[in-house]
C-alpha cells in the first residue's frame, strides 16, 4: 500500500515507515516536490492532522496520513501542546527544549506525555487514531538520538530518554507507535 505523509520532516517519515513495516511505500510531500507551505492553523492535534492529510489527499489522489504531535507538560497547563514545534523558535528544537526547561525551572511536578493523532485521508474522508505515552521531563538534555524533545524526556517504566534509546526501541513504545497501531487494525476490518 502506498501512503502519503503529509510533512518534510524526514525523521518523522522514517519512523512512520519503520513502525509500518514493508507492506507499505512510504512518500513525504518532499518526494512528490510538494513544497507548499501547509497552514496549520487548526486549534488541536486533531484539526491539524485532517488538514495535512486532506490537503495532500486533495493534491495527489493518493491516500494521506497527516500527523501532529505534540509534548503536553502537566504543569504548564499542557503547553507546548499543538505549538510544539513552533514554541520558541520555528522548528529550532535547541530553543524549544531550553524554553521548556526554563519555563519548568523551579517545579517538582515533572509529568509530560507526548501525543500523536493521526488523520487517514481518502475518497471516503477522515478516520483519526490517537497515541498517548506518559512519563517526566529531565532538567537537562540526555541523549542523541530522535528529534524534537526526545532528549529531555523519560517515559514511564523506563530510565533513559526517547534520545537514549535505539530507534527500534523508541518504536515500541512511542505515541506514534500507539496510533499507527489504532490506523493498522483499521485497515485490517
Amino acid at each position: 500500500m502506498q501512503l502519503l505523509i503529509a510533512t518534510h520532516n524526514e525523521h518523522k517519515k522514517e519512523e512512520i515507515r519503520q513502525i509500518l513495516g514493508k507492506n507499505f511505500v512510504v512518500k513525504s510531500l518532499t518526494d512528490y516536490g510538494i513544497f507548499d507551505e501547509i497552514a496549520e492553523n487548526g486549534k488541536t492535534f486533531k484539526e491539524n492532522a485532517e488538514i495535512k492529510a486532506k490537503y495532500c489527499f486533495e493534491k495527489t489522489g493518493i491516500p494521506s496520513l497527516g500527523d501532529d504531535s505534540g509534548l503536553a507538560v502537566e504543569a504548564l497547563n499542557g503547553k507546548p501542546g499543538i505549538f510544539s514545534a513552533r514554541y520558541a523558535d520555528d522548528h529550532d528544537f535547541v530553543k524549544n527544549i531550553e524554553k521548556v526547561l526554563d519555563e519548568m525551572k523551579s517545579i517538582e511536578n515533572r509529568k509530560a506525555y507526548f501525543i500523536t493523532v493521526l488523520c487517514y485521508y481518502d475518497e471516503s474522508g477522515a478516520k483519526f487514531f490517537e497515541g498517548k505515552v506518559h512519563g517526566n521531563l529531565l532538567t537537562e538534555n540526555k541523549g542523541f538520538k530522535g528529534f524534537g524533545y526526545d532528549p529531555i524526556f523519560v517515559p514511564d517504566g523506563y530510565e533513559k530518554t526517547f534520545a537514549e534509546m535505539p530507534s527500534e526501541e523508541k518504536n515500541q513504545i512511542s505515541h506514534r507507535k500507539k496510533a499507527i497501531e489504532k490506523f493498522l487494525e483499521f485497515l485490517e476490518k
